[in-house]
């Protein structure tokens, strides 16, 4: 059996990677850098996250393929199976590149939140470390990522009589009186949260009227302790490049059918699920509230706004190292270096 380089000759392996050379004991990286892990003390969980349509997905598939790994899918909507088009799923293809989780693995019906998230994503990571030393979790959902990494607060569980009395006030008042009303309740969680997303508000409000505590005194301050060391990853295109990418990506799920996916979940339309860009503007299509054409226009709004919020919550996070673009050439030897200097 051969033997493995001397880790000194790991800068030299990340210096070829880069300007694509031959390297003398190339053969032992496998063609995918993933010997890189063998002297890895902990393992490492790589996050790519950022907004939407920034290129997470195909930048997550490329670096699992260079790294020998799988992917761990840290997005709350495309776990559901019913919802392949309006969540831009993975394709069949790109399954088939490499080996995903969370994706498409239950019904509507089966409600995932993030507190579940943690627990059902850090057993499968530990599974995955078995045998894998680097596993790579890719999405654009905030809160399912800190879970993950840092985990859930144990606080009140879902009271769905006050989450309806809000979510009615929401879509006939707007965000408004939900803001006013955590103002009033909370003015500290107020201070720090997201006061453009109606259902963080609500899920506040519901906490808070089920305690009888302020929401901002059940959140936890300190991370829980992790068997595995984390690096970031962040995609930041310029707003406009973005802006524009949205609406390739509206245009061409619309061209899918989006419209006949919207249709066949009507009836579980009151799933928190289905509170998402994509399928509301549709519902308000459905009931006579708008027309087609407006519906389709207010999709494209509706996902620049939500991408701006992505964004916000993401830099709040100091460990993110931060690109222009989804670009492998330029992340890919980023990480291996990481990897090679821990």
């Amino acid at each position: 059996m051969a033997l493995l380089p001397p880790r000194n000759s790991f800068k030299a392996i990340i210096a070829a990677l880069k300007i694509g050379e031959a390297h003398p004991i190339r053969p032992y990286l496998c063609l995918k850098v993933c010997v890189l892990s063998e002297n890895l003390k902990n393992p490492l969980l790589i996050l790519i996250v950022g907004p939407t349509a920034s290129g997470k997905t195909a930048l997550a598939i490329h670096l699992a393929k260079k790294f020998d790994t799988e992917i761990v899918s840290a997005d709350s909507r495309q776990v559901y199976r019913e919802l392949p088009i309006g969540t831009a799923m993975p394709t069949a293809h790109e399954l088939a590149e490499v080996q995903h989780h969370f994706i498409a693995d239950r019904s509507l019906k089966q409600h995932l939140n993030a507190g579940v998230f943690e627990r059902e994503g850090n057993k499968r990571l530990a599974e995955l470390f078995q045998k894998k030393q680097v596993i790579i979790a890719c999405g654009g959902s905030g809160l399912f990522l800190k879970a993950l990494v840092e985990g859930f607060d144990d606080i009140a569980p879902r009271d769905e009589v006050r989450r309806k009395h809000w979510q009615k006030i929401f879509e006939k008042e707007g965000i408004a009186p939900l803001q006013q009303a955590l103002q009033n309740m909370d003015p500290a969680y107020a201070a720090s949260a997201d006061m453009q997303n109606h259902q963080r508000l609500i899920r506040a409000l519901e906490v808070i009227e089920s305690s009888g505590k302020p929401y901002s005194t059940q959140r936890q301050a300190t991370a829980k302790s992790r068997p595995y060391d984390c690096l970031w990853i962040g995609l930041s295109p310029e707003r406009s490049l973005l802006n524009e990418h949205i609406h390739q990506r509206v245009d061409a799920m619309i061209h899918a059918g989006l419209e006949e996916e919207a249709k066949a979940v009507y009836i579980f339309r009151e799933a928190e699920a289905l509170r998402t860009v994509g399928y509301v503007e549709f519902f308000d299509y459905f009931d006579g509230k708008t027309d087609l054409p407006t519906a389709i226009e207010t999709i494209k709004i509706n996902t620049r706004q939500y991408a701006r919020r992505q964004m916000t919550w993401f830099r709040r996070n100091p460990a993110i190292h931060w690109f222009p673009s989804a670009d492998a050439a330029e992340i890919a030897p980023f990480i291996a270096k990481f990897i090679a200097e821990r």
